[in-house]
């Protein structure tokens, strides 16, 4: 179940032309397309409001056959994140007014991440953003590339996310250390908020990076991070991870 009990929005972005894998979001994943298993889930965190965010009348189609709310979006978005914003934008949504980004290609996301992710935001007034992370436990994702690693103050502030990894260990030690954070692709923002981030220059970390969510440092905007109370499943950005996303939620409707 979602933890969360304030009032909050998703909108799920999702493209139909993936470089790695052209039309995931309408994949059929256990007999149904993927996107359809994302908006369940995202129904199931108990959100005000759903809404699939495309720029694909194939998308848009596919969400129409179980009855989900579609936004048409520009194509020349360069992220989900400006998909989101002009969401926000079409429906003028208020400056304070609380959205979540969950992302399209992430069909075994639990539910009470949703949830705690928008409670995070909204039970801490000065802070802009919110995101999830989970432990790090083994080596060779601490060295991977495709880990994202966030650290964060001790109040569970965002200082710094990177493909590096973070903390480093220092003086050559080649182990991992003791605190190590995974980061999740899931944020909750203030509407005011992601409009100044969209609006905004991507800075020279982002680009040094690849990860959008240092523009908003680089804004000087606070993001809380909370550690996820659920394991996520695989998200999907290929073929192959359709089959692990299958087999995860085939292991999952077994397990309970």
């Amino acid at each position: 179940m979602a933890v969360s009990a304030r009032v909050f929005r998703v909108v799920i972005p999702a493209r139909y032309a993936s470089t790695r894998f052209p039309g995931k979001a309408v994949a059929e994943l256990l007999g149904r397309p993927m996107i359809q298993h994302v908006y369940d889930r995202a129904v199931a965190s108990h959100a005000t409001a759903v809404i699939i965010a495309t720029d694909d009348a194939r998308v848009a189609e596919a969400a129409a056959a179980f009855a989900a709310p579609v936004a048409m979006t520009s194509p020349e978005h360069e992220s989900g994140t400006d998909r989101v914003a002009e969401v926000a934008a079409q429906f003028a949504w208020q400056a304070d007014d609380i959205v979540v980004n969950v992302q399209g290609d992430a069909p075994t996301i639990p539910p009470a991440s949703i949830g705690l992710v928008a409670d995070l935001l909204a039970r801490h007034p000065a802070a802009e953003m919110a995101t999830l992370c989970v432990p790090i436990t083994e080596l060779a994702d601490y060295h991977s590339p495709n880990v994202v690693k966030v650290v964060m103050d001790g109040e569970g502030r965002a200082l710094y996310f990177s493909r590096s990894p973070i903390p480093a260990s220092g003086h050559g030690n080649a182990q991992r250390p003791e605190h190590v954070w995974r980061h999740l692709g899931i944020y909750a923002y203030r509407v005011g908020a992601l409009q100044r981030l969209t609006a905004a220059p991507a800075c020279y970390l982002e680009v040094s990076e690849k990860l959008e969510q240092l523009r908003a440092l680089w804004l000087g905007m606070e993001i809380r991070v909370a550690v996820a109370p659920e394991v996520h499943g695989p998200d999907v950005d290929t073929p192959e991870d359709l089959a692990a996303a299958s087999a995860y939620l085939d292991a999952a409707c077994d397990n309970a």
